[in-house]
């Protein structure tokens, strides 16, 4: 089989002529990210998707703690094997938002040293995997840690939410945004990087 170069499989995607919807999509992805992100670029073709996805990920989100929402997502992406959601939001996390020092978020998914965090990202990472799989049990267990059924249920929205996109990003070959990687440093931008590599 041959083997597509990433470079190529994203421009395979990617539309010469730049719209009025597009590059009000490009402006608002570089407004948050201070530069035009790939992920921008590669689904930039359909900015119509795009503003849905950001309605929906933004509903999600305000609906719950950021930083579990965060962990959650970060869990997922590395269940999904997205390297580019992992260090994307691990850098919203660490650089963006600054709720997690990077030292503190490398121990944290090495570790998983608090029980509610470890026991979010277990349930991120089961539903990512195989959502089928998840049982009572496992609802049962962040019950336990204090988490109410709305909680699991944001849980649960956030994880599939990001299976939706991380899927499409790696599809059409989207490639961790160097700039982030290198933000983060090579040691946490390594123990990220669990698909795709960063170009």
């Amino acid at each position: 089989m041959r083997v597509v170069p990433p470079d190529v499989l994203l421009g395979m995607f990617l539309t010469h002529t730049t719209d009025g919807d597009t590059a009000t999509a490009y402006r608002t992805a570089t407004a948050q990210f201070g530069f035009l992100p790939n992920w921008a670029v590669a689904l930039g073709a359909r900015p119509a998707v795009l503003a849905a996805w950001n309605q929906l990920n933004t509903e999600i989100r305000n609906g719950m703690d950021r930083r579990r929402y965060e962990l959650a997502t970060i869990a997922a992406a590395q269940a999904l094997r997205s390297t580019y959601c992992a260090i994307a939001h691990s850098w919203l996390l660490t650089h963006k938002l600054g709720l997690v020092e990077p030292d503190e978020l490398a121990t944290i998914l090495v570790d998983g040293v608090d029980p509610v965090d470890r026991a979010v990202m277990a349930f991120a990472t089961k539903v990512a995997r195989d959502a089928a799989a998840v049982t009572a049990a496992d609802v049962q267990e962040l019950r336990d840690m204090g988490l109410s059924d709305d909680d699991v249920l944001d849980v649960a929205l956030a994880v599939a939410a990001r299976c939706f996109f991380a899927t499409a990003l790696d599809a059409v070959g989207a490639q961790a945004d160097p700039e982030l990687a290198d933000a983060l440093g090579p040691q946490l931008s390594a123990l990220l990087t669990v698909g795709r590599p960063v170009d």
